[in-house]
């Protein structure tokens, strides 16, 4: 089988929907698949005219014969082309992302709407997107496929072992992941020892970035904070508690990969996350409430010994997460059907 998987560039950024895409190309290749990756430039997902005219040059030249594999967030790129044979990758509707203006949402809406009802076949990365592709998005229930992100055998985290705590937040640096209610939130406890680390990619709304850097300088914590778009074996090792205030996530591949490796999680209750996170496994608020999650924060960093029985919870509920190989073969037969 030939695949074209065609996602927003560039592929390497840390995001946990480029890494599903990166990972289970990896895994239809290890199967004996030839995976083409095309890389759409342009403003996405709201498609200016350089990402429409990338969008359908790529299509032009795609094989005939291929498997067509759209990430979503190029997907309205490819509005008014012929869904014959494509797959849309769902993580989330590119409508529902945070900041987006209410008329580019709408218009986003109508769009992504009217292609998910035309298109072959779906594949979203939690139940609770494809429940809302049915229910929001009028989306046939059984053109949809729910395969969930793998998680690899990953060594467990020893952490800092220091008299404070390593924070740790990965995710693109773009409003729906709250990384400024993270900030808010531990600016408050002053009083505590704690340094935080925000690993993402900043192209994806290079504004919103900027507004980070100068919010770390407003709430005189610039120097616990860092920004990195590298996300090393050694920043995981040294990480006592990961921290994600995202206003919405589909799955939320970046948690997952914190409890396979056994490490407290402070999360938003949002998606598929109180699926995937058990009470015991760490802390879970409602998005933007900066309150709640401040005082939830301030019982982990205080409460190694917590924080300790919650990683232990983590660690368990990791190791029964699927393996990418076993979801990559699930992908490839539903491309193959």
């Amino acid at each position: 089988m030939h695949v074209c998987l065609i996602v927003p560039g560039p592929l390497a950024t840390v995001s946990g929907g480029h890494t599903y895409d990166r990972r289970m190309a990896e895994g239809l290749r290890a199967l004996g698949h030839d995976v083409q990756i095309i890389e759409i430039g342009g403003r996405l997902p709201d498609p200016d005219q350089a990402a429409i005219y990338a969008a359908r040059t790529a299509w032009s030249a795609l094989p005939p014969d291929s498997v067509k594999l759209i990430d979503g967030l190029a997907l309205p790129a490819f509005d008014g082309l012929p869904p014959h044979q494509v797959t849309a990758l769902i993580h989330h509707p590119a409508s529902m992302e945070t900041g987006v203006p209410e008329d580019v949402a709408q218009r986003l809406q109508t769009t992504e709407a009217a292609m998910y009802r035309d298109l072959p076949r779906l594949v979203t990365t939690s139940e609770q997107t494809a429940e809302r592709l049915i229910k929001d998005f009028g989306a046939p229930s059984d053109r949809i496929s729910v395969i969930v992100p793998g998680a690899d055998v990953l060594p467990r985290g020893a952490g800092s072992a220091g008299p404070g705590c390593q924070i740790l937040s990965i995710g693109a640096l773009i409003p729906r992941k709250g990384h400024d209610v993270l900030m808010r939130s531990l600016s408050r406890l002053f009083d505590l020892d704690w340094h935080l680390t925000i690993a993402g990619s900043a192209e994806r709304d290079p504004v919103h970035a900027s507004q980070l850097q100068a919010l770390a300088d407003e709430l005189n914590i610039v120097q616990r904070v860092h920004f990195t778009e590298d996300v090393s074996e050694a920043l995981w090792a040294g990480t006592d508690l990961f921290a994600l205030t995202s206003y919405f996530e589909g799955y939320g591949v970046a948690i997952a990969e914190a409890m396979r490796r056994g490490i407290a999680v402070a999360v938003t209750n949002v998606g598929a996350v109180p699926t995937l996170v058990g009470p015991e496994a760490g802390i879970i608020c409602a998005p933007g409430d900066l309150d709640q999650y401040s005082k939830a924060l301030r019982r982990l960093i205080f409460d190694r010994a917590l924080r300790r029985d919650m990683s232990h919870i983590a660690w368990e509920a990791g190791q029964a997460l699927p393996s990418w190989n076993e979801q990559a073969a699930r992908l490839a037969a539903v491309l193959a059907a």
